[in-house]
């Protein structure tokens, strides 16, 4: 599997230099990152503007088509109960994250969203990938916020 969490961590750099948490995802697809996207709610005034769902309209508006089957999202911090339910609905084979997030993450820290009964579809979740330098980068927004 080819890795592409060096680029979800530098689009996570973006959306912190634009004044929004520093999240930031890539979506991959047959060798070739074909979908970006990070953390604008504010920017956007929009809620579900979260770097995973900015990610996945950039690919299927890329691929022409909201089903991602077979690529695979990367991004810094563990998705939310959104996120993971828009993950299921493109399709995704794979996640990648970085570090877990204690307080909303729905992978594995509030709950096991991906694994819920009767989801018609599930996909490989592969934590930790740049985990230190991803937790660094958000506890560093917050610190300078204060």
């Amino acid at each position: 599997m080819p890795r592409y969490d060096r680029a979800g961590w530098i689009t996570a750099a973006l959306a912190r230099d634009a004044g929004e948490v520093p999240i930031g995802a890539v979506v991959s697809l047959d060798g070739a990152i074909v979908g970006r996207g990070f953390n604008q709610p504010i920017r956007a005034s929009d809620p579900t503007a979260h770097a995973e769902i900015v990610a996945l309209r950039d690919a299927a508006l890329r691929a022409g088509n909201y089903r991602l089957t077979g690529a695979s999202l990367y991004v810094t911090i563990e998705p939310c109960l959104m996120c993971v339910g828009a993950l299921v609905h493109a399709r995704i084979a794979t996640l990648v994250y970085g570090a877990a997030e204690p307080k909303s993450g729905a992978v594995v820290s509030t709950a096991r969203a991906a694994e819920l009964p009767g989801l018609n579809h599930r996909f490989e979740v592969v934590p930790g990938v740049l985990e230190d330098e991803c937790r660094a980068m958000v506890q560093a927004f917050f610190r300078d916020r204060r």
